[in-house]
């Protein structure tokens, strides 16, 4: 197997990982990449293959599970039900009863209120002065079409988001001591009020995901208060994290490409926000352990091992893709793994895709002149790559 060094730290990288990712693919399919201590997939059809393997999965194996130190021990109480972290069959089990409640009816009756806090968003932006997008609109958006969602009150957007960007960032690379005590605190305030939440709404129904989830059954059984709550925590911490950089990168894309406003039409928004999710998505990459042995032609996985799935990467294959460094809004056709696939396919999906479709349309009609007022930098914050700022003026 070929073997690449690149430090997820390095400032180059950190701007720009895709000249990495094409000397990977270009020695693959599969490299060992140095630096994570693991062999990592770069081009789509392998990514897209191993995507749906069932000889991998995210669950640990038996034999490398680990005592989980005391510090973590709130962290790995929520983790240790969430559906991105289980294989079959309590994955399957879970999975099926959150589709009960997360349908496609509920996520289009949010419609309404993504154009509502979106538009109160833009109406609150300044017209006549430099300012920053993601904290005044990108993060805004989706944590409280979630608070919505849910059916928490909308004045916690500010814990939410707390406790969102506290438990994510360990699955940064080169994470701390500080990080992990920060996430157990966000994850132990998180379940000590979804705890006393779950407990209302099974006392008083309302119109809201919790009470859906709590009401959800399949064959006799129902979430636990555990799962329900490592549910709520995943719908939140998965699905807002990325649709606030989605939309990040997504501005910064539109207005560096001097995209046109035909690109934000009805009929052409959709395939506009297919091609922003390939070409510049917020997760990078996933990994998978290796259950059983996958035979790759000139590489083997070996059962215990843990494989890298570099999405980012697969999105720009040239195999699949013509001009695939290239951003062209018109594109259309080929599908991207932005939201992975298999049966672990990001379950918010559909409603990441809605709100991008209903904010980017709105935002480039409040300000059809959109610039750059300082020049985008990346965050240090690889498997994500995100924008902590983007410093626009209309």
């Amino acid at each position: 197997m070929n073997r690449l060094e690149q430090s997820p730290h390095d400032p180059a990288f950190i701007q720009n990982p895709y000249p990495f990712y094409d000397r990977a693919r270009a020695i693959g399919p599969v490299v060992y990449w140095e630096d994570y201590g693991m062999p990592c997939a770069f081009d789509a059809a392998t990514v897209n293959a191993l995507l749906r393997d069932r000889r991998l999965g995210r669950a640990v194996p038996d034999d490398q599970r680990k005592p989980v130190p005391d510090h973590l021990a709130p962290f790995h109480a929520v983790e240790q039900h969430s559906m991105l972290e289980l294989e079959p069959p309590t994955h399957t089990r879970l999975r099926g009863l959150v589709l009960r409640a997360f349908t496609s009816r509920r996520i289009r009756s949010l419609t309404p209120d993504i154009e509502a806090v979106t538009a109160e968003l833009l109406a609150d932006l300044p017209e006549d002065r430099a300012f920053d997008l993601i904290p005044s609109f990108c993060t805004q958006l989706p944590v409280r079409i979630i608070a919505r969602l849910l059916g928490v009150p909308e004045a916690m957007a500010p814990d939410l988001l707390r406790w969102s960007a506290d438990m994510v960032a360990m699955y940064q690379a080169g994470r701390t001591r500080a990080i992990e005590d920060a996430a157990t605190a966000a994850a132990s305030e998180f379940a000590d009020f979804l705890t006393g939440y779950i407990e209302q709404r099974r006392n008083s129904p309302a119109d809201d995901l919790i009470t859906e989830l709590i009401a959800a059954e399949q064959d006799g059984a129902r979430l636990s208060t555990a799962e329900l709550i490592s549910t709520c925590v995943l719908l939140l911490n998965a699905g807002h994290e990325a649709t606030v950089h989605s939309l990040g990168n997504a501005v910064k894309c539109l207005i560096e490409n001097k995209t046109p406003h035909s690109a934000f039409a009805p009929d052409a928004i959709a395939t506009t926000c297919e091609e922003l999710l390939r070409y510049t998505p917020p997760l990078h990459m996933f990994d998978r352990y290796v259950y059983e042995d996958v035979d790759l032609g000139a590489v083997t996985l070996k059962a215990g091992s843990r494989v890298g799935l570099v999405l980012a990467a697969a999105g720009r294959d040239p195999a699949v893709y013509s001009d695939a460094d290239k951003f062209k809004y018109d594109r259309g056709g080929k599908p991207h793994a932005a939201f992975g696939g298999g049966m672990h396919f990001c379950v918010g999906a559909p409603l990441a895709r809605m709100e991008m479709q209903i904010a980017l349309p709105a935002l480039f009609a409040r300000f059809p002149t959109l610039t750059l007022a300082e020049k985008p930098v990346f965050a240090d914050s690889y498997h994500f790559h995100k924008l902590d700022q983007l410093i626009i003026k209309g």
